[in-house]
């Protein structure tokens, strides 16, 4: 599947599901769907069937908030049933408003609090290199995330063990929980940081497919024994007008008039 129809039916399916539960964070889950696409498209070598071995690549979601867009994208790879995204929030069911490990097959770590995805997927590509293992880990961030103190000390630490074996991308639509990023904790330009920090790094537009896909395979060239980030510069709601660049989207579900125009214009 091409990432561009990959990219549209996750997007069709989480509004589905956060109209069904009146969950939120739809605006960032459509910042990063593009950039997933291309991940389990073209990249990731994830199945349903190797979810086990040591030497497959791990994806980890550390805005793990944005659930219901990577269960939606999980079911669209095949690793989880289709018919399981009804259960997203359902009492008494895995599908949370979070995602969680060992009990969704594919969520490779549970989140939550912010700011941890980069450390657990550093002691995971430091064990890979230990065990001389091979694939690769792959952390998505969220750029708000980047307020804490601990991504640094995650950079620190990569740089500081020569962490070839790691991809950070930052999903920078530079709007948070309660405001733009200027506004809440103005971070100037990440990309200088990270390389302040010892980190290759890149600069993309976070929605062009061919863009995504061969910064994503210069980042993952073995031959470096430096971690590497990707900033891609992307738009909270994509690909829906009444959502794009719109704070309130980080909280609201759609409602039923809504997810009809969202349908309209993704099949646009």
């Amino acid at each position: 599947m091409k990432p561009q129809d990959f990219a549209k039916a996750v997007r069709e399916n989480a509004a589905k599901i956060l109209n069904h539960t009146n969950d939120s964070h739809i605006g960032g889950g459509y910042s990063c769907v593009d950039i997933l696409a291309v991940l389990y498209t073209r990249i990731l070598n994830i199945s349903k069937d190797n979810l086990n071995d040591p030497n497959r690549d791990v994806f980890i979601l550390s805005k793990g908030h944005i659930a219901a867009t990577m269960f939606a994208v999980l079911a669209q790879k095949g690793i989880i049933p289709m018919e399981h995204l009804d259960l997203h929030t359902a009492n008494g069911e895995n599908y949370a408003g979070h995602t969680r490990k060992f009990v969704v097959p594919g969520i490779e770590a549970s989140a939550g609090s912010l700011g941890h995805g980069m450390g657990v997927g550093l002691g995971m590509a430091y064990a890979k290199r230990l065990n001389k293992n091979t694939g690769k880990v792959y952390v998505l961030l969220g750029d708000g995330e980047c307020n804490e103190g601990s991504i640094w000390e995650s950079a620190m630490f990569a740089s500081r063990f020569s962490l070839g074996n790691i991809v950070t991308i930052v999903d920078r639509n530079r709007l948070q929980s309660y405001g733009s990023d200027e506004q809440v904790m103005n971070m100037g330009d990440l990309g200088e940081k990270f390389r302040a920090f010892g980190c290759r790094t890149f600069d993309i537009d976070g929605h062009d497919y061919d863009e995504i896909y061969d910064t994503l395979i210069k980042a993952s060239e073995s031959d470096f024994d430096k971690p590497a980030v990707i900033i891609a510069h992307t738009i909270k709601g994509k690909g829906v007008s009444f959502m794009e660049n719109r704070l309130e989207w980080h909280f609201k579900s759609p409602n039923d008039e809504q997810l009809k125009i969202i349908m309209e214009e993704l099949n646009a």
